[in-house]
């Protein structure tokens, strides 16, 4: 084996090792990692407080109690309506089987096909043997009720351990700066680490800022949608539009989902629930299309196919908590591309539509390239029409 497939094999193995890591300590490393988005995403009003004389640790405890009761709140507000329908469930349950009613008999000449093959494909038993016992084991479900009881207490520690390690980093003021950039040689490196913190801290504030208001504001325009259609709970609507939001793609996908289901039991027909959908959809299409483009910074836009897959990642990493997490760390994660040697190209992968340019390509170059080739059918036809713009010793070879 050369000595590159072994460099290779030896990070691969790394890879492995660290997404194993990650996957094993989630309830250690997950309320770190949120602790430490939200030191960043805080900070800068650490700063404007110590500005007008109030102390770290005055700042830190209202931020801390200004979170929590805002989780209070919104988990009171949720409790109420999410307590009766977990009560109305077989109602629920017996009400959207009605509604299926015509789609489950138009399926009914399927179902009796697949079944006559099914029983074509039965072997018979011999007739001098017996057949073989059948042994049931009945496993003890537990309740939806039991579950949300028992994984309660284990949510809460992660709050609170959250809550409190965000507490002492803001309270310590610039200490974990001072650790970090005291950690670098030169005074060049020194300070652009220090640099990076404080880019980092913006980025992240600009991010969270612009997308709670965002959603603050989809959350009011889909409850007041919900309303109008008449739906039930558009308050808890609202709210879930604001939470689900945070999770790129696949929230605006679940909040149409549970719209959907609500209406279907609610409303008369199909017409009617579609429409409810539709409404939701077509709202958070506009969130998502429009105005979060228009007013979150340009630098801060990211791939979407990599977005996607982030997301994707983390949640089944992290589970829920992976997924609202993953976009400020691809965040954190642009901005180091941004300041680490090497990474700048990585960088340019993550990055939106107008990324930084690199400093060693003109970006322009690039897209002449891709516009060029875009509409050659074969890789011949788009090796014709990219050869006018490299010279003739740059001309990539060609494979059998």
């Amino acid at each position: 084996m050369s000595a590159r497939m072994a460099n290779w094999a030896i990070i691969g193995i790394f890879v492995i090792m660290g997404f194993s890591a990650i996957a094993a300590g989630r309830d250690f490393l997950m309320p770190v990692t949120m602790s430490l988005l939200l030191f960043f995403v805080f900070t800068p009003l650490r700063r404007f407080a110590r500005r007008r004389g109030i102390a770290d640790v005055v700042t830190a405890a209202i931020v801390t109690t200004g979170i929590l009761i805002m989780v209070a709140v919104i988990a009171y507000a949720a409790s109420g309506p999410i307590n009766r329908a977990a009560e109305n469930i077989p109602t629920i349950s017996t009400q959207l089987e009605q509604k299926f009613q015509r789609v489950q008999a138009s399926l009914h000449d399927f179902r009796q096909a697949a079944q006559k093959i099914d029983d074509a494909q039965e072997v018979d038993v011999d007739e001098g043997e017996s057949p073989a016992a059948t042994i049931k084991v009945e496993e003890n479900e537990q309740s939806t009720f039991e579950t949300v009881i028992k994984l309660t207490p284990q949510l809460l520690g992660q709050v609170v351990f959250t809550l409190i390690l965000m507490f002492f980093m803001m309270a310590s003021g610039d200490l974990l700066y001072l650790k970090i950039v005291q950690s670098f040689d030169t005074m060049r490196d020194k300070r652009a680490a220090y640099l990076a913190l404080r880019e980092i801290e913006d980025s992240l504030g600009s991010y969270f800022g612009a997308i709670t208001v965002i959603n603050a504001c989809l959350g009011v325009t889909v409850g007041v949608a919900m309303w109008a259609w008449g739906m039930p709970g558009p308050l808890l609507f609202g709210l879930g539009a604001f939470l689900l939001n945070f999770i790129p793609y696949l929230g605006a996908i679940a909040g149409v989902c549970i719209a959907s289901i609500v209406a279907l039991v609610v409303m008369p027909g199909l017409f009617w629930p579609a429409m409810v959908a539709l409404t939701y959809l077509g709202l958070t299409s506009l969130e998502g299309q429009l105005i979060t483009p228009y007013f979150v910074s340009r630098r801060l836009q990211m791939n979407a196919v990599v977005v996607f897959l982030a997301v994707a990642l983390w949640a089944w990493l992290w589970s829920v908590i992976g997924m609202v997490i993953a976009v400020p760390v691809l965040v954190v994660i642009s901005v180091l591309t941004e300041h680490v040697p090497g990474w700048e190209k990585f960088g340019n992968f993550l990055g939106g539509e107008d990324p930084p340019r690199l400093e060693d390509e003109d970006e322009s170059d690039a897209r002449d390239i891709v516009q060029a080739g875009a509409f050659a059918e074969d890789e011949d036809a788009a090796r014709m029409a990219t050869a006018p713009m490299v010279d003739d010793d740059e001309e990539p070879p060609r494979h059998a």
